[in-house]
């Protein structure tokens, strides 16, 4: 890269980074009740959706969870960081005005993506651990649901019977709008519809879950060797990333309506 194109390049990405880095703006983070809808108040002014949208959720325990991410930012509002915030914008706006229908066609059809299904080519070390880990919990999702699946050694998609397609979206469905958001995130999170149902369905903690989507990466480090920083990193990210989605879905399953008006929450 010639000297001229460098400046020009590390000076747009200080002025998007400049853009994207907005400072701490407010001292107090409370929460109001309104009608049964809870909102969450920056000082005096209420917390707004991107589109514009007074935000608010559907009980008090959300409220209070999304309340202590912005309470718990320091000087720099690191928003990328503020999942459950981010997973209540999604709802509200609905940015690429999809339907639950939509939504849950989506994960049904990503089952025959799911990493846990995919084995290793080859009867080598990986795919005995693949056997070892994955294997029991894709048997219990076919218990649980009563279902037929097939992994696969190929680059092919495993069979995924129309029956167990069905039963799927049909269990699905059963949840309202905001929980089945708390699916999606998790599942493009882990790239796992299996390992997500059965985090929500505690059968898994957060941090198996994700040991168990990085298990082919995990099984490559311990070969290879790894950037120690970079891969805690994106360990913790995506932990970060599913215990929100888990927490979005459980708070949004058990309705929590009472508060008093103007409930606060403690300074950090």
């Amino acid at each position: 890269m010639s000297s001229c194109k460098y400046h020009q390049f590390k000076t747009a990405f200080i002025i998007v980074r400049s853009m994207a880095t907005v400072k701490r703006f407010y001292r107090k983070t409370n929460i109001l009740s309104n009608g049964g809808k809870f909102e969450i108040t920056l000082d005096q002014r209420k917390l707004k959706t991107p589109k514009g949208k007074v935000f608010e959720v559907n009980n008090k325990a959300l409220a209070l969870a999304v309340a202590t991410e912005w309470e718990a930012q320091k000087n720099i509002i690191e928003r990328e960081s503020m999942h459950l915030t981010a997973l209540c914008n999604t709802v509200l706006d609905n940015p690429n005005n999809q339907t639950k229908s939509d939504i849950v066609n989506y994960i049904t059809n990503y089952l025959e993506m799911d990493t846990i299904l995919f084995h290793s080519s080859e009867v080598d070390d990986l795919y005995k651990l693949q056997v070892e880990k994955w294997d029991p919990l894709v048997q219990w999702f076919c218990d649980h649901f009563k279902v037929d699946i097939v992994k696969t050694q190929s680059i092919d998609i495993p069979a995924v019977p129309i029956e167990t397609k069905t039963i799927l979206m049909r269990h699905l469905l059963s949840y309202d709008f905001n929980v089945i958001h708390g699916f999606l995130y998790a599942v493009n999170a882990l790239k796992s519809v299996i390992l997500t149902l059965a985090t929500i369905e505690r059968v898994i903690n957060v941090e198996e879950a994700v040991e168990l989507s990085r298990l082919e990466e995990e099984y490559q480090i311990s070969h290879w060797g790894n950037i120690e920083w970079s891969h805690d990193l994106n360990k913790y990210d995506l932990q970060s990333r599913v215990a929100a989605a888990v927490l979005f879905v459980h708070l949004n399953s058990y309705l929590v309506t009472s508060l008093p008006k103007g409930d606060k929450i403690p300074n950090s």
